[in-house]
């Protein structure tokens, strides 16, 4: 092999590595088994010698070392498979670019996934399909439905983004970072992976499988899983296969770095990804246990699960370090560290311990030096000065709602009505500040005077919470009351008919009012799922909080991500969707170009907040929830820098939603085979985004709730003659 391009970092690893005793066992069987799938001689992609190199077994033995034999057996089996898959791919469909031969090879797999017992599948007709059929038949049995559906989504996932990797090689295009974490966790396998973590471990208990803790852990080992892999794999992929799809390749190119320093910065990310699992792992698991009443047999399968992560990052790093199919020459041997012993070693314990804790290996950057301990390092309220404003990439054009002086009068009345105006956190010179009915008359300029007044007074309910928890939960120090507060808004909005509780304050008052309004003409379902995106926002203001507590300024991947509910995006767009009917098919909106332009369209509105907020949140708020602040302490950069990356980012973020509506739906429609009535009604959602995008840039640009002049005038505080009404009744 040629030299190679770059040094592999030192890769934080505080777990060791152990190898299940069933190795041989394992390998022996995978072995015979490939053979009867017609997986080596003869298929054209796979001989004797690349089974043997690869070593599968190795890699199952050291990934879960507590299973028994026909476990371990089955779980190698299954990466026999993956594997398989992946090189066949390539050598079919990638290498020759053929998309229509993909999606037809793809789109005949999940037959051979069926979720209930007994039904038929197609006769295979390739080794990739015999393998499939022959492991879902012996591992299904003794799984629950909820498993077999999850699982069968994260392998379709991970087949199908196979797609997207052909897209992009044909066209040759290079992700953006964010982008790229997203489609490498489905395309990865990580998730994928986890299933089968759960099916050598225990089952992950129904009530908590889809919470936001146990959703993190496997987020978090895939993201970890895959930056890791990137990092052994990118000479054989970059090099030899022409592969775009590898995360050094994704942050060279949008840093304009050396190879090197692209390297060690992903070894950062994947470093934050494994300090963000354990602090996942340690805080807020045990809190989700308790909240949801799990038994001690539930909690002890999410213990044994959590540790069957834990166990495959170790594993699969061992793996890494020793098969031929990566570039491991001259990488350095991963220890746990291990406390000195022997007289006059007390002081270098705590020393020892905190580097251990904190070391990110690469050069002594001052990240690399503290680490996740950086994390906790902030001093809030520091004069930063006024925002400054980057020339931001706009390309849609402003439209207004003629309906807008009307609005904003109805909006104030509403207020009142409400009470939102006298618990102590808004009063009529902040709402007129914050001019809520103007961002609505640009995110929505066709809309009739009602529709236009309803989207005013979501934002402002939306606003209004946002800005409730920090001033009145933060001040407290009380995330029990927070939590609860959370959960009643949640019982606030009723879907089959149930009665909602008697409002305690303003926040529920306009819950109750807006929900009801708003759902009258829903379905159960469409209720069901517009209450999943109001809970999302609510909840993830309990996760600010919590931070805000802690003093922990987030990892970078998890603040971007729970960005877009703190925002509100999930609830702007069921709004958005809701007002297209069922002319467009749920599939299409569940498909990964439509999520992709979505996420795209929220990330590039919550980075433009972020942007102009920096002073009112960092000064005036003592916020850490801020992309710029996250920016700076990932990388240990001043302001301007960081303000640079962020810039750089919603660049991208904006050039990746035209990308996606010039190249990526026009496939979906045919894909779908659309109707000429959905690809209208798709065209108008579009539409819809892009006056969501150019109105909230021109709302950020005109109120006053981000200017220095207001700020001086109006700190984000507490009115002294109106202290906040407590959330719940006392006594």
């Amino acid at each position: 092999m040629t030299q190679q391009p770059f040094e592999l970092p030192h890769f934080y690893m505080p777990y060791p590595a152990r190898l299940n005793p069933h190795l041989d066992e394992a390998r022996a069987h995978s072995t015979r088994w490939a053979r009867d799938m017609g997986m080596l001689e003869g298929s054209g992609i796979w001989d004797q010698s690349d089974l043997d190199a690869h070593d599968y077994g190795l890699l199952c033995a050291y990934t879960h070392p507590d299973c028994d034999g026909p476990a371990l057996s089955l779980i190698t089996d299954w990466y026999v498979w993956v594997f398989f898959f992946d090189d066949h791919f390539l050598e079919t469909f990638k290498r020759s670019q053929d998309r229509a031969g993909g999606k037809a090879y793809l789109d005949r797999l999940p037959l051979f996934m069926p979720l209930d017992d007994g039904a038929d599948v197609p006769e295979p007709q390739n080794p990739v399909e015999a393998g499939l059929a022959d492991l879902w038949a012996r591992t299904v049995p003794s799984m629950s439905a909820g498993w077999r559906r999850r699982f069968a989504v994260a392998t379709e996932h991970l087949l199908n983004e196979s797609l997207w990797e052909l897209s992009n090689i044909n066209e040759g295009r290079i992700a953006n970072p964010v982008e790229y974490i997203e489609m490498r966790r489905k395309v990865g396998g990580a998730p994928w992976s986890a299933g089968l973590v759960e099916y050598a471990t225990a089952e992950v208990p129904a009530s908590v499988a889809e919470s936001r803790p146990l959703r993190v852990l496997m987020e978090t080992f895939s993201d970890a899983v895959h930056l890791r892999n990137d990092l052994f794999s990118y000479q054989r992929e970059v090099e030899d296969e022409g592969e775009l799809s590898n995360g050094v390749l994704v942050l060279e190119t949008f840093f304009g770095c050396t190879t090197q320093e692209a390297a060690d910065t992903v070894n950062d990310v994947l470093t934050s990804r494994l300090h963000q699992f354990e602090h996942t792992a340690l805080t807020e698991v045990p809190a989700v246990a308790a909240e949801h009443g799990l038994t001690p047999g539930e909690v002890a399968a999410v213990a044994a699960y959590t540790k069957g992560l834990q166990d495959w990052q170790s594993g699969g790093h061992e793996w890494h370090m020793r098969s031929s199919r990566y570039m491991n020459a001259r990488a350095r041997p991963v220890n746990p560290w291990r406390p000195p012993s022997g007289p006059g070693t007390s002081a270098v314990d705590v020393g020892a311990l905190l580097a251990a804790a904190g070391a990110m290996g690469g050069p002594p950057t001052p990240f690399r030096q503290w680490g996740s301990l950086r994390a906790y390092t902030h001093v809030p309220y520091e004069k930063v000065g006024p925002s400054r404003i980057p020339d931001l990439y706009m390309p849609f054009p402003l439209e207004l709602s003629p309906h807008l002086e009307r609005s904003r009068s109805r909006l104030a009345d509403w207020c009142h009505r409400m009470g939102i105006l006298t618990e102590g956190v808004w009063d009529e010179d902040k709402l007129a500040a914050y001019d809520l009915a103007l961002c609505s008359a640009g995110l929505d300029p066709d809309a009739a005077p009602g529709e236009l007044d309803l989207s005013a007074q979501w934002l402002a309910w939306g606003t209004y919470g946002d800005d409730y928890y920090p001033l009145v939960y933060g001040h407290r120090r009380d995330l029990a009351a927070a939590r609860l507060t959370t959960a009643r808004l949640s019982a606030c909005m009723p879907v089959d008919g149930e009665e909602a509780p008697v409002p305690l304050n303003a926040m529920e008052r306009a819950l109750v009012d807006l929900w009801a309004r708003t759902t009258a003409a829903m379905t159960p379902d469409q209720r069901r799922t517009f209450k999943r995106a109001v809970d999302s926002m609510t909840e993830s203001w309990v996760w600010e909080l919590s931070n805000q507590l802690q003093n922990r300024v987030p990892d970078p991947v998890d603040y971007l991500e729970m960005r877009r509910a703190t925002f509100g995006s999930d609830l702007t767009l069921s709004l958005c969707r809701m007002g297209h009917g069922p002319a467009i098919p749920p599939e299409v909106y569940r498909s990964g170009p439509v999520r992709s332009l979505e996420n795209a369209a929220m990330d590039y509105a919550c980075l433009l907040n972020d942007v102009f907020s920096y002073q009112k949140e960092i000064e005036y708020e003592g916020e850490i929830h801020n992309a710029i602040l996250v920016v700076q302490h990932f990388f240990g950069i001043g302001y301007p820098a960081a303000l640079s990356v962020v810039h750089d980012l919603m660049t991208q973020r904006m050039r990746q939603f035209e990308h996606v509506v010039a190249h990526e739906l026009p496939v979906v429609y045919d894909d779908f085979q659309l109707s000429p009535e959905a690809r209208a009604a798709m065209g108008r959602y579009v539409a819809d985004l892009e006056n969501w995008l150019a109105g909230i840039l021109n709302w950020h640009r005109n109120v006053n709730r981000y200017k220095a002049e207001w700020l001086a005038r109006r700190a984000h505080a507490f009115l002294p003659d109106h202290p906040p009404a407590p959330a719940l009744p006392v006594g």
